[in-house]
This record gives C-alpha cells, structure tokens and sequence, in this order.
C-alpha cells in the first residue's frame, strides 16, 4: 500500500467501553529505524510483517504519504534489531463508528506507556465528516508526544500527569 494517508487522533476515556464494542483485537510489536526527513517502522502484527516508511506531515501532522509493503516476520525480526529505542508494545481493538462508515482502530499501550489509550480514524479527506463512539474524546492529532515514535524516546509515564484524569 503506499499513498496519502489522512488520520485524525483521540486519546480514549478510561474504561473498556472500546474493548466491549470492538470487532477484532490483535497484539502489535513495533519499532523504528533512524531515519532523516522520514518514519521508518517495522511492525509485527499477530502472524503477519511489515515494514512502513512515513514522509513527514505538512499539515500539523493530518495527513502524510506512506508507503507499506508486507515482509517475512523473519525479515522484520531482523529489522527489528536495527531500531533505536526500544519496541512499542501495544494491543489494537477494532471498532466501528457509531454511523457504521469508519473504523476507529483503539490502541492500548503497555510497558512504559501503559495507561495511554488512543483512537485514531484514517479518513478518504481531510473535511470528511466521521461520526465517533462515545468513548472516543481529546483530539490531539499533531501532538508530537503522542506519536508511536515519540512514545519510545519520551514514554507516557513520564508525563502522564500532564494529561486530565479521565485519560490515564
């Protein structure tokens, strides 16, 4: 897969309303390549690989171009060697909006970034008008500190005060 992708970003209210609405679950281990002027993520998906390459964001960090091409897990675990930082290790629930036409993927983080929950919803535009569940509330795409990548250099434990109760 490779072309624009447009996503907005949501920090989920605490609770297991999304695990109880979701469709599917799946573990994902992930990490990145040092790389200037680009995101490059490995990731391991349940049984399944892939290597991603994410140009930056020129507009606060809605949309950007990516490219994804499925790799052997003997390949990504390879890769994974390479990356800087760490893995982020997380679980990804799936669940539909409440309209039926867009597909919230929930991300529940563990290790030092247990606690944060976030939402995020991959839209075909930018003004594409999405219906969310209630459980999904603070936007905050662009916010750099909630980026996966950023996640392993500066974990959410280490801020997670600066957040409102209800979203750690």
């Amino acid at each position: 897969m490779s072309g624009q992708e447009i996503e907005r970003k949501f920090l989920v209210r605490k609770g297991n309303a999304y695990q109880r609405a979701a469709f599917s679950c799946s573990r994902i281990q992930q990490g990145y390549i040092p790389a200037d002027g680009a995101t490059v993520r490995v990731r391991v998906r349940d049984d399944r690989a892939y290597l991603t390459i994410k140009s930056r964001s020129q507009d606060g960090g809605l949309s950007r171009y990516e490219f994804e091409k499925e790799i052997t897990l003997d390949e990504a675990h390879h890769l994974l060697r390479l990356c800087k930082g760490g893995v982020i290790d997380k679980s990804r629930y799936l669940v539909k909006s409440p309209d039926g036409h867009h597909v919230f993927e929930v991300d529940e983080f563990y290790g030092d970034n247990a606690g944060l929950v976030m939402a995020e919803v991959e839209l075909a535009a930018v003004d594409e008008p999405f219906d969310k569940p209630d459980f999904v509330a603070l936007e905050v795409t662009g916010d750099r500190r909630f980026y996966n990548s950023n996640l392993l250099r500066c974990p959410f434990c280490t801020w997670r005060d600066t957040l409102p109760e209800e979203y750690r």
